[in-house]
């Protein structure tokens, strides 16, 4: 089975409702605009700190005090030439972006920028990796911290590294302008730190700042090995939770690098009702983190069980080629509208499933003619994707099961 990868993280890529200015209004004036700021609540508090290089060790080590996920952000990990810089410039005291915490409870941070780096530290203070590939000092190469000499030894000692720390005092939501959606304050200030550079998908990103039992279940979810297989993503197979994101194959894999998988389980419960269906795609699957931020860890289960449930009865029902684009070609390549359709029309049809699967050639069949017909309009694609569109399509494949059971 091959699947490229690349061009399904493209397909379901989500594109944010556009804003649009009117040209024909007026600058406001300067009274308007000195009441717009008076009048927002929203408001950042932080302050400043620099950490010595063991403290954040000790800190990330007994996991008390601060939350380095790994998942948190994206799921690419630095090689060890890219740690190992990052340990040469502190042993230079070149400056080294600060990383930002987000404070959660009282005195305990989350991560919300610069994990990778801290890992680094965290990794060579424990002498997980040696150092390799610098650049200024190269007769370091080969050393862990345990074998650097004790004068380069208590110079990286001494570095520090400076955080942001947003405390809870910050309060108030934001808006904004001409858009109804009102950002929290750890979401907005998440998405304007990663502006620039490599910018985190949307997905990458839902997944840092709506953490909980539902976002963990759709990380779960998405090392199914049934899901796995049909969207062509290496399967997990590491014993530890951390060899999985060490997987050098997965980590070539455009819907792994960018979170398309979780995007895709995310999928199947933000279409689930009509009622959610309106706006951008990228807007239903935020409302859907946001309807789930209080789920408890036994409702998210009671939803994976659900969601487990119907993928693999859809596998069974298309005999392990379901969302097939190519019509029953050897070159089997799943996309995710036909998916969106599919995995809706049997949840609808749940209870009449044993029915569905007596008449599974039919079905297949018909499913068939109707992606034959619908190839090149867009219709069961990325291409036609507006809430219209979306509605649509798992009416078409509603209908078709509807007709046979």
């Amino acid at each position: 089975m091959t699947i490229e990868s690349k061009n399904l993280a493209a397909e379901i890529e989500e594109v944010d409702e556009i804003s649009q200015i009117d040209s024909q209004n007026p600058i406001s004036s300067d009274e308007i605009i000195e009441d717009q700021f008076s009048n927002q609540p929203f408001r950042v508090v932080y302050q400043s700190n620099n950490f010595l290089l063991p403290q954040i060790r000790d800190l990330i080590t007994t996991g008390d005090d601060v939350n380095l996920r790994p998942e948190y952000q994206r799921r690419l990990r630095w090689t060890p030439q890219q740690k190992s810089l990052l340990i040469e410039s502190l042993l230079l005291n070149v400056p080294v972006p600060p990383v930002f915490f987000y404070e959660n409870d009282l005195a305990r941070y989350e991560v919300m920028d610069g994990q990778q780096r801290l890992n680094a530290i965290k990794e060579f203070l424990n002498n997980e990796f040696p150092l390799r590939g610098l650049q200024i000092v190269p007769s370091l190469n080969g050393r862990t911290y345990a074998r650097l000499p004790p004068r380069v030894k208590r110079s990286l000692d001494r570095a520090s590294i400076s955080a942001i720390i947003l405390l809870q005092e910050s309060k108030g939501k934001i808006k904004k302008a001409g858009s109804d959606r009102a950002y929290e304050l750890r979401r907005f200030v998440f998405e304007r730190l990663n502006t620039g550079g490599k910018r985190l998908s949307a997905q990458e990103i839902r997944n840092a700042v709506y953490g909980g039992p539902f976002n963990d279940q759709i990380v779960k979810l998405s090392r199914d090995p049934v899901f796995t297989r049909i969207w062509g993503i290496p399967p997990y197979v590491g014993s530890e939770p951390n060899d999985y994101y060490e997987d050098e194959e997965r980590q070539k894999n455009g819907l792994y690098k960018t979170m398309g998988d979780c995007q895709l389980v995310l999928r199947f419960f933000a279409l689930d009702s009509e009622d959610y269906i309106h706006g951008a795609m990228k807007a239903m699957l935020d409302r859907c983190m946001e309807r789930n931020l209080d789920c408890t860890k036994t409702e998210a289960e009671a939803k994976g069980t659900r969601f487990l449930e119907r993928l693999h009865f859809a596998d069974s029902l298309f005999d392990m080629k379901p969302f097939d684009s190519n019509s029953g070609a050897n070159d089997y390549r799943p996309i995710a509208g036909i998916y969106d359709g599919i995995m809706m029309a049997v949840d609808f049809h749940w209870e009449k499933r044993d029915e569905l699967l007596q008449h599974k050639g039919q079905i297949q069949r018909d499913c068939s003619q109707l992606i034959s017909e619908s190839s090149g309009t867009g219709r069961l694609t990325g291409a036609a994707n507006t809430a219209f569109d979306i509605k649509s399509r798992i009416s078409l494949f509603r209908d078709l099961f509807s007709r046979i059971v």
